[in-house]
């Protein structure tokens, strides 16, 4: 997921999300948290958690976070990072900016991606399971690792909040 931003978008993370958290090997978030207090509960509720800081987070949470993450989960080398510029030419820069990894989430557009660059780099963003601006859903993603390989990546639309 990404792009949170609580309590300014949303009240909470939609109960779908929370729901499947305990059920995921690991839990990524691509920035702009907004509050310490959903940080606080992702790390509660997730088995593993990786996170970075995005433009919108301020100091306390710049402390907790990185810029950037990495982590080899079965064999995938996995990078994380809020921003990654302009949509024309992502696939070139983010191929330069993060040689050696498999696959790059992102976040700040809210607008869901999914890419590949040459080498080949999958680009994912997830959108934002609370502020879907000019998409028509809020959404999240779900991948697996098979055989060292990145599977199932599906994009998952929520149901608009009441």
């Amino acid at each position: 997921m990404s792009d949170t931003h609580l309590p300014r978008r949303a009240k909470a993370l939609p109960g779908e999300l929370l729901e499947r958290l305990p059920d995921a090997d690991v839990v990524v978030h691509a920035g702009d948290w907004v509050d310490l207090a959903t940080l606080d509960l992702l790390q509660e509720r997730s088995r593993r958690l990786i996170g970075v800081y995005g433009n919108n987070d301020g100091p306390e949470l710049r402390a907790r976070l990185p810029e950037v993450a990495r982590a080899e989960l079965a064999g995938v080398r996995l990078g994380v990072v809020h921003e990654t510029g302009a949509a024309r030419g992502r696939e070139r820069r983010c191929a330069e900016r993060f040689p050696g990894l498999d696959v790059l989430v992102f976040g700040h557009s809210h607008i869901p991606w999914d890419s590949t660059a040459e080498g080949p780099l999958r680009l994912l963003n997830p959108g934002s399971p609370t502020d879907r601006r000019r998409q028509p859903y809020c959404t999240y993603l779900t991948a697996a690792i098979e055989a060292g390989r990145l599977t199932a990546v599906e994009l998952h639309r929520l149901a608009p909040r009441r």
